[in-house]
């Protein structure tokens, strides 16, 4: 039986999700673009019995500004910091697709290693990067992520002729339900998220690479807990995580 995603107490800002999906798909750039975009919602989800699979698109080879760094220390530091901040939100499997940092490109292999996680993993909903963001700066490989994405769940995952060569009878054609971007300029839904949200900073803390100081208390986790309760203002829950979502054409 097909899910069917509720938007009960709605408001005219945003429509609020309440249902929790069996399978998730995060899909996204660099380590710590999960946590950053989607913690909240995935650590609530996988607490009440969702399953979630990550899929990070590079390596996060390029993610210093230490000039003593190399990109082989990076890439070994931030592996390590991705799989201790999964597993403190719940997560199963992450899927490494080790493109360069910065070198991503929205082409038809990487379009095709979407398709294939997909078919898959079989998500119901999938959560990525906002391509069309445009009131702030966002990195190319973000774009990049977003838009490949948004192509492969819609036609290219669904359809049987589209990459035809990985279909066995384990890997199927499939159709997701739900796109959710994050770091949109025009959200249309909220996830409550106030007891998750404590989740979401533990595992962002242990991405101590790229975000420095960031334990409770500190002026980061202030400045994290303060956006996403201007995101639940006028809600009867404390915090919120916003996302633009796409219902997936039948």
């Amino acid at each position: 039986m097909t899910r069917k995603f509720s938007t009960a107490n709605q408001i005219p800002k945003y429509d609020v999700i309440r249902d929790i999906p069996k399978r998730a798909m995060v899909i996204f750039a660099h380590p710590d673009d999960a946590e950053i975009g989607a913690g909240a919602t995935t650590a609530r989800w996988s607490s009440e019995g969702c399953e979630i699979t990550y899929v990070q698109c590079t390596t996060g080879s390029s993610g210093s500004n230490d000039t003593k760094m190399t990109s082989n220390r990076v890439v070994s530091i931030r592996s390590t910091e991705q799989r201790a901040a999964a597993d403190i939100i719940g997560v199963g499997e992450i899927i490494v697709l080790n493109h360069p940092d910065g070198e991503l490109e929205a082409d038809r292999m990487f379009l095709g290693e979407v398709v294939h996680a997909l078919r898959k993993y079989r998500p119901e909903i999938v959560l990525t990067h906002d391509q069309h963001r445009t009131n702030r700066f966002q990195h190319r490989d973000h774009r990049n992520v977003g838009t490949t994405v948004q192509d492969a769940i819609y036609p290219y995952a669904r359809d049987h002729l589209h990459f035809p060569e990985q279909l066995t009878d384990e890997i199927k054609p499939y159709k997701v339900e739900h796109l959710f971007f994050w770091g949109s300029d025009q959200p249309n839904i909220i996830i409550d998220v106030t007891d998750s949200i404590n989740t979401k900073i533990e595992a962002l803390a242990k991405h101590e690479s790229q975000i420095t100081g960031l334990s409770f208390g500190s002026d980061i986790d202030l400045h994290l807990r303060e956006q996403h309760m201007e995101e639940a203002r006028n809600y009867n829950f404390e915090y919120g995580e916003t996302f633009r979502m796409l219902t997936a054409r039948k």
